[in-house]
């Protein structure tokens, strides 16, 4: 874990009371499964009350290298992300270009985006699911403190993109596998996104959380029954509690403010992950419906 240096300025900012789902002590066997409208993880789970501080105020503080995450302001020319064909259309390429200008990169390829809503789902949860794929959706907020990647996953998914994307490219020398999030719903929102600086965190907490899109959740035993060549699947690396993890959210995020958060970058000279998780704020009176969407990308330094 990085030393971290107390910031005067950092000690200004409102503290908003909250919960956050960590992984508890113990050894589980750790997996995600999603599927339309839901996610659901094996394991224990124990809400920890923490405070989050409301970055907002602060926003021209934060640097991607040195917290793992920035807010920035960007206007989009996507009128209504539920408009799924006109996402598909042209947000992706507003984000390859906003991340190039951001992290300096010489090139940006986006993997997809998803939608999160803290509105209810319940009529998406009873539809019979053939094939689904987690992409192009909408789902509930994180539940628990995670990075979307461990470092296997991030490896194969810039190794996967990059030669999917540039075929003809001359190579990397680095990689940030990044998230760009963006509420487009009114503020306050209820279940805002908080992300922990990632100088807090080490790899001691941590464990990977395998994922497996379903169709259908299995159940009892099936959970957790052994799966072969699990230890190279796509998974998350999810958190144990530790009392220095410092989380940050920014109140009243409005549709043209974006942030900027790492997965995982293969430069571990700067902060290179960010740990992250909806919860809700009770802070603030009357708060929203949180509607956002999420998209995932890598950016290659050459």
């Amino acid at each position: 874990m990085a030393s971290v240096m107390t910031d005067n300025i950092e000690e200004t900012a409102r503290k908003a009371p909250a919960l956050i789902r960590y992984l508890d002590e113990g050894e589980f066997v750790t997996r995600r499964y999603v599927s339309q409208g839901a996610e659901i993880n094996t394991g224990d789970y124990r809400d920890y009350p923490v405070v989050v501080r409301d970055g907002m105020p602060l926003r021209d503080h934060f640097s991607l290298d040195t917290h793992g995450f920035v807010i920035v302001k960007h206007a989009t020319a996507i009128a209504d992300f539920h408009d799924k064909s006109a996402v598909d259309a042209a947000y992706q390429r507003e984000v390859e270009a906003l991340v190039a200008r951001l992290t300096g990169a010489d090139k940006v390829a986006t993997q997809g985006w998803m939608i999160r809503t803290s509105g209810d789902l319940s009529a998406r949860v009873q539809e019979k699911v053939e094939g689904y794929v987690h992409s192009g959706g909408i789902q509930p907020p994180a539940g628990e403190a995670h990075v979307d990647y461990n470092e296997l996953t991030g490896k194969h998914a810039a190794a996967r993109v990059y030669g999917q994307a540039f075929p003809d490219g001359p190579g990397y020398k680095r990689y940030i596998c990044f998230s760009l999030w963006r509420t487009f719903s009114p503020g306050p929102q209820d279940w805002p996104l908080a992300v922990c600086d990632g100088r807090t965190v080490s790899d001691a907490e941590t464990a990977s959380n395998t994922l497996f899109v379903v169709d259908e959740f299995p159940v009892g035993d099936a959970l957790t029954a052994p799966v072969a060549g699990e230890d190279e699947m796509i998974a998350a690396t999810i958190f144990r509690y530790r009392e220095q993890h410092r989380w940050w959210y920014f109140s009243n995020m409005a549709a043209d403010d974006v942030l900027l958060f790492k997965f995982q970058d293969s430069d571990h000279s700067v902060t290179w992950r960010c740990p992250h998780t909806a919860f809700h704020d009770t802070s603030l009176a009357d708060t929203n419906v949180r509607e956002s969407i999420e998209v995932r990308g890598v950016a290659f330094f050459e």
